[in-house]
Parts: structure tokens; sequence; C-alpha cells
């Protein structure tokens, strides 16, 4: 799959304010969210692994009051950012769908697999 700009580097501050971009999940219009913690980009779809609902509890809001962990605004599943692992709430020990996404000369881009694929207006 071909790699799909996201955003420039400096869009993503550490542990701040996620971008938010649309995608299609299995043909269907869906959100997916990146931010930087430690130093690293990561990106999920933003989707609850309990029930599929949007996570952010303001457009692009995803992190604890103590910037530590990704919180379900609905449920209240607490998710780990490096790996999005569900550590606590309704789906302890699931996971968020992850997309592979590289930093390269100050410019995030996001690779789209059989399930997740970019956005395509004619």
């Amino acid at each position: 799959m071909v790699e799909q700009p996201l955003c420039a580097s400096a869009d993503l501050d550490e542990r701040g304010k996620a971008v938010l971009f649309d995608v299609l999940l299995w043909g269907q219009p869906a959100r997916a969210f990146a931010l930087r913690f430690d130093g690293r980009v990561v990106a999920y779809m933003n989707r609850c692994a309990h029930v599929p609902t949007e996570l952010d509890w303001q457009p692009g809001e995803f992190l604890d009051l103590d910037k530590r962990w990704i919180i379900c605004s609905i449920h209240g599943a607490t998710y780990e950012p490096a790996d999005g692992h569900c550590i606590a709430g309704p789906c302890r020990g699931e996971r968020l769908m992850a997309l592979d996404v590289v930093e390269r000369e100050g410019q995030v881009y996001w690779y789209p697999s059989p399930d997740i694929r970019p956005v395509v207006f004619d």
C-alpha cells in the first residue's frame, strides 16, 4: 500500500491534541487519530474496543487530565497510548485498532491496510 500524507510533524505536540483524519474502515466512513506519546507518533481508529463509539471527549482530546492514558469518554475504558492495549474498564485485555505510521523529514504518513483505506474524492 502507498503511504498517505497525514500532517506535519510539528502539528503533533508531545501528549497534546491528536490529529483526526477520515478513513474507510471495512468500506465504511470512519475516523482515525494520531498523537505523539513519549516522542513517538502512534495512530489508532477512533473506536472503543468495548462498543464501537468514538473515544475523544472533545475533538482531538483523547488523553486523561494527567496526559498518561487514552480514555474512552463514553465507557471509561483506559488504554495504553504506546500500544493501544486496554488496561482498565469494560474491554480490559483488548486493544485499539492501530494504523501503521512513519515520521520522516518533518512529515507524518500513514499506511493503508486491507481493512483501513484512504477516503478517495472524485
